[in-house]
Formats: C-alpha cells, sequence, structure tokens
C-alpha cells in the first residue's frame, strides 16, 4: 500500500513538472506561422483558376540575395550550395519525394486551413535540367567525371538549382495539389510608389508532376530544376505575379537579385495577388 502511494505521488510531481515545462516553452518561444501571407488565383496554365496561398516564414537577407547571385554568376565558393550535384530531380526525389526540407514535400492543406509548421516539411526539387550540361550533375558527377560540384557550376542553371535544394525553406506556395512548393527565396524590393516587387524561387518546378502548371497558349515551356515566381504589388497591397515556366531568369542588376528576364512581356501566371495577412 505505502509503495503504491509513493509511485503516485511520483506520478504526480512528474506530471506537474512536465505541464510547468510546456508552459514555459508556449510562453518563451513566441506565436508561429508566416511572417506575410498572400493569396492568387492561378490564370494561363491548364489548372486555372486555381486558389493560390503563399506562406512567407522568413524574409531572404541581402546575404541570401548574394548567395543565389554568386550561384548564378559562378563566383561562389566551389561546394557552397551545392548538395548532390546541380539540384536534378534524380537527387530531389530521394526519400520517397514526400519528407525532408530540401527533398520532400509537404501534404498541402485547404488554401484556407491554418499555416503549416516551419519544420513541416517541405516541396521536393524537380522538373527537367535546362540543358544537357545540367544533367550531367545527377549521380554527383558530369559525363566526363568531374565532381559534383563542378558540374553544378557549368550552367548558371544547374548552379542556382543546386543553392536553392541546399537552402533553408523560408516559406511555402500551396494550391490544390496535394504536396506544398517549398520556397527558398523570398526577397522584397520597395518600390518608389509605395508598392514592392517580391522574388519569390522554389527548388522544385511548379508542376513538375502534373499539368496544373501547364502554360495555356501554345507557349513553350521553359524546362528549368526551379521556378521563379516576381509578384508585383501596388501600395495597397493588390496585384499580379509571373514565373518562369515560359521565361527566363536573369540578374537584374539595379536590384542586384535573380529575377525574371523580360518580365513586361510574360502572361500573368497569379491574378488577383493580394497581401492577406502580416505582424
Amino acid at each position: 500500500m505505502f509503495n503504491r502511494l509513493r509511485i503516485g505521488h511520483a506520478l504526480v510531481v512528474l506530471l506537474g513538472i512536465t505541464t510547468i515545462s510546456m508552459l514555459i516553452i508556449a510562453q518563451t518561444s513566441g506565436p508561429t506561422g508566416p511572417v506575410m501571407r498572400f493569396t492568387a488565383t492561378t490564370a494561363n496554365v491548364s489548372g486555372a483558376p486555381d486558389s493560390v496561398r503563399i506562406d512567407v516564414l522568413a524574409w531572404s537577407t541581402d546575404a541570401d540575395r548574394d548567395q543565389l547571385l554568386a550561384a548564378w554568376n559562378l563566383t561562389a565558393t566551389p561546394g557552397a550550395g551545392a548538395r548532390g550535384g546541380g539540384g536534378a530531380r534524380g537527387g530531389a526525389r530521394g526519400g520517397g519525394g514526400r519528407g525532408g526540407d530540401a527533398g520532400g514535400a509537404a501534404p498541402a492543406p485547404a488554401p484556407d486551413a491554418n499555416p503549416p509548421d516551419a519544420a513541416a516539411g517541405a516541396a521536393a526539387a524537380g522538373g527537367a535540367a535546362a540543358a544537357p550540361a545540367g544533367r550531367g550533375g545527377r549521380g554527383g558527377g558530369g559525363r566526363g567525371g568531374a565532381p559534383a560540384a563542378d558540374a553544378a557550376r557549368q550552367t548558371p542553371e544547374a548552379a542556382l538549382a543546386a543553392a536553392l535544394q541546399s537552402g533553408r525553406t523560408v516559406g511555402y506556395l500551396w494550391s490544390s495539389e496535394s504536396a506544398g512548393y517549398s520556397l527558398k527565396y523570398a526577397y522584397r524590393i520597395p518600390q518608389p510608389d509605395g508598392g514592392e516587387r517580391i522574388i519569390f524561387a522554389t527548388d522544385r518546378r511548379l508542376g513538375a508532376w502534373n499539368t496544373l502548371w501547364k502554360p495555356t497558349g501554345g507557349a513553350a515551356t521553359t524546362e528549368l530544376d526551379f521556378s521563379v515566381l516576381e509578384v508585383r504589388l501596388n501600395a495597397k497591397g493588390i496585384g499580379e505575379g509571373k514565373a518562369s515556366l515560359t521565361g527566363k531568369v536573369a540578374v537584374d542588376s539595379s536590384a542586384k537579385t535573380i529575377a525574371l528576364d523580360g518580365y513586361s512581356a510574360l502572361p500573368v501566371v497569379l491574378k488577383d495577388v493580394k497581401r492577406a495577412s502580416a505582424k
């Protein structure tokens, strides 16, 4: 009888300690969720109109911007930002293609669901390489036996794909697809009129495993291992977005960042973009 009382007392004490610890963690960890949320509707793609939500968990810094810029310019330190070659689909789909920060996809909630935890998982990199040189990065080396880092640096596209794949997740793009897309770059560029440009980049091509993002109108698809989206908003936080689905990626010398080449000539992919929340 005495032993039972001692065991019961110990359990009560342990439960109390656990409860207090959880309360302390909850009070000190602060709120979770996106620092900014955007809603939009797809356009000029086969799955349109489809509701899209972009949750930004953290904005990319100037250092993040410079790292991607160095990758594109092939001036990054050898091996930096390259994990398993040029970010081709072989390495990105490892682990079943459904889990992990840079090699898997997180289950997508409904567009109006609560935002996922930052550690819930990220979207997998995917898609075809832009050129045969990029394919040399698969399997850790080029066709001539070059190291993985050298293979990744053969083209700006392959080097950028590798840098995005190894980068931290700063947000997610959700649609009606069963998995979301991990954002590896979310960079804001304030405009003189009070609006802003936002450059997003994923480590997987939009629509890599389906046709929901297939461009309509007969436009040729740009086969990259990643996607770059550029959203332009007015001072009220309303605007539109375009993507590298049919366009090229280039360096915006004035903003010193990767961006879409010839933005004005590209079709709108995200319409009715709205800045939904911020904190």
